[in-house]
């Protein structure tokens, strides 16, 4: 994509990020007539979705999936006239349990993983009612200290069937359990109405037409603001009159407002003078507990699509069959803790996935550690214990003319692009309204 220069010195708006929050900010204001100028790091658009052509084809290497129980990023796919594909659907599954590798049907492994999951996420609605708005009942906070692992091993016996939820649950925060919030898990399924088995299939299942790329590129042709690639945004000042950005290699850009769209882990990179409010501070330093892997695997002949579950420590827990190339079978893993495994190194990647799966050959991996990426700091955005109730509307909130979005700290969808995009949509009516005001007050 060819890099756009700034058409004027001084924006209405400078949008920190060219990923889905920042791309729908950017369009949102440009469309009510504010001129926004975008700053990104990388050099490319999408953040942390980025379609790339590994192993013989293309493949997301961040974010993938989509789902019509996702309100925005469905809207955008009919606004843009993409559609989806679904991943194949698997016929035979692995998993392990009573010490050993057992295979059955898929759906025998849902059956083992719904025995306790039904019951776990009973209460979701009781929370959450109206899952887009997390924080209307205070009730959730009579919960909100309890992790995942902890709310498990009280509730169920010890045994396989509460280690195959404890994989589960691992997956989807891809991360440990330890401190994993019981309410991002309440909050997940209560957006598919509190059926956990259509939250499973709203992760991993239906893909978008021409991938992530395809739509964050029709959100970026449509929102007419300019962008710098490859500006690293060092700091932001607020004099309350204009914000200032600074840049790693010393440019500078003004503008009456900023919304900043850096992932929480990253965001630490970033000085604010005002400095940010405790609050806010200590849910930065706080994070989420996301710190997992995802791994694309080239795999020796054809092979009849499978999904794997193995346990919640190990360094990959799960995988599934996504495509054919070639005469060979891609698939993905993924995995609750990226400084487990090198998961670049084909030999590391065999060992894990034939603990599960027998007579499949590794020919090439491929991946890329977020965790390690200095402008993600993490993968999909999971909260931890305590964020919901003390850190979220903290980090929500507006720090003079300087805003805040991103899918870290969606009211919905946090994690999804659907979350991202909410945010972004929303962000940028606060800030049209903040310079609106402005505007007034001449």
């Amino acid at each position: 994509m060819e890099r756009q220069a700034l058409e004027q010195e001084s924006p209405d708006v400078i949008v920190v990020g060219a990923g889905f929050a920042g791309l729908t900010a950017a369009r949102e204001l440009t469309r009510q007539g504010f001129s926004v100028h975008i700053l990104e790091a990388r050099a490319r658009i999408g953040g942390r979705t980025w379609l790339d052509h590994r192993l013989g084809r293309d493949l997301e290497i961040g974010g993938a999936w989509v789902h019509w129980t996702q309100p925005f990023v469905w809207a955008e796919l009919k606004r843009y006239g993409l559609g989806t594909v679904s991943s194949p659907e698997p016929q035979r599954a692995f998993w392990w349990a009573d010490g050993g590798r057992q295979e059955g049907a898929p759906g025998a492994l849902l059956q083992l993983i719904g025995r306790y999951n039904d019951e776990f996420v009973k209460d979701s609605r009781t929370y959450f009612p109206e899952p887009f708005r997390p924080l209307a009942l205070d009730a959730f906070k009579e919960i909100d200290s309890v992790s995942v692992q902890d709310r498990i091993r009280e509730q169920f016996p010890a045994g396989s069937t509460r280690d195959i939820l404890e994989s589960f649950w691992a997956l989807n925060f891809n991360g440990p359990l330890e401190n994993a919030a019981l309410t991002q898990a309440l909050r997940w399924v209560a957006l598919t109405n509190g059926d956990w088995a259509i939250n499973f299939e709203a992760c991993a299942t239906y893909k978008i037409e021409g991938g992530t790329s395809a739509l964050a590129k029709a959100i970026f042709r449509d929102c007419g603001a300019s962008i710098d690639f490859g500006f690293t945004v060092a700091a932001i000042s607020d004099d309350a009159r204009t914000v200032t950005v600074l840049g790693s290699d010393g440019r500078t850009i003004s503008a009456a407002a900023a919304i900043v769209t850096v992932p929480l882990h990253a965001l630490p990179r970033v000085a604010f003078e005002p400095p940010l409010p405790p609050a806010k501070t200590e849910g930065v330093q706080l994070g989420q507990v996301s710190k997992g892997i995802k791994v694309w695997i080239r795999l020796r002949g054809e092979h009849a699509p499978f999904a794997a579950l193995g346990k919640a420590d190990w360094p990959l827990n799960f995988f599934q069959v996504e495509y054919t190339l070639d005469g060979d079978t891609i698939a993905v893993g993924f995995g609750p803790d990226a400084s487990k495994i090198d998961a670049a190194d084909p030999a590391a990647v065999q060992a894990q996935l034939g603990r599960l799966v027998p007579d499949v050959q590794v020919v090439e991996v491929s991946t890329h550690n977020w965790v390690a990426d200095p402008f993600a700091g993490e993968t999909w955005p999971m909260h931890r214990t305590g964020f919901l109730s003390t850190h979220l509307p903290a980090l929500q909130a507006a720090h003079g003319n300087v805003l805040f979005a991103g899918s870290d700290i969606a009211h919905g969808w946090g994690g999804f692009i659907d979350g991202a995009i909410e945010s972004g949509m929303e962000t940028a009516l606060e800030a049209a309204s903040l310079l609106q005001v402005r505007t007034e007050l001449r």
